[in-house]
């Protein structure tokens, strides 16, 4: 019986690879996350919150309150406490939206050419969602659902 390698940093998909570094990659995340069942058990086992703090380190345009409230449904003040308490993990909840934002904030600034491009996106209405902007939608799953759907459309050059 053979015990297959982990694949090549190639065959990982670019979502997930994106999502796991804006993230603090392997280092923060202390999971290797070469595939959707990987995230899905780093989540499970609870995600450090370090991995939320290096998340909002991250952003360059994004208010960490705005992204915190409308993308993780997370106060500022739970944040804080979160960040204060690092040993312990986020809740599956909280692990779960933290991944999906970093995962559909890396899909954006992959088809968008740029992180900056990708987050003033999220901050601007659009069209294809009602006038609505990206990032209020990521409050709930079917938002979310939209904004991912909406983005797919934009990668294959369908707008409306």
């Amino acid at each position: 019986m053979t015990i297959a390698s982990p694949p090549a940093s190639s065959e990982i998909p670019a979502e997930l690879q994106g999502a796991a570094a804006l993230l603090g990659g392997a280092r923060v995340l202390k999971h290797d996350v070469t595939d959707a069942l990987d995230a899905h058990d780093m989540i499970l086992q609870g995600m450090p919150a370090r991995a939320l703090t290096h998340l909002i380190g991250a952003l360059q345009l994004i208010e960490p309150t705005t992204s915190l409230e409308k993308a993780i449904g997370m106060s500022l003040r739970t944040f804080q406490r979160s960040k204060a308490s690092k040993a312990k993990p986020l809740s599956r909840e909280q692990g779960s939206r933290t991944w999906k934002f970093a995962e559909i904030l890396a899909k954006a600034t992959a088809i968008l050419g740029s992180q900056d491009a990708a987050e003033r996106w999220l901050e601007r209405p659009a069209i294809g969602l009602n006038q609505l902007r990206p990032i209020d939608l990521l409050a709930t799953s079917v938002g979310t659902e939209m904004v991912e759907t909406y983005l797919m459309r934009i990668e294959y050059g369908v707008y409306t």
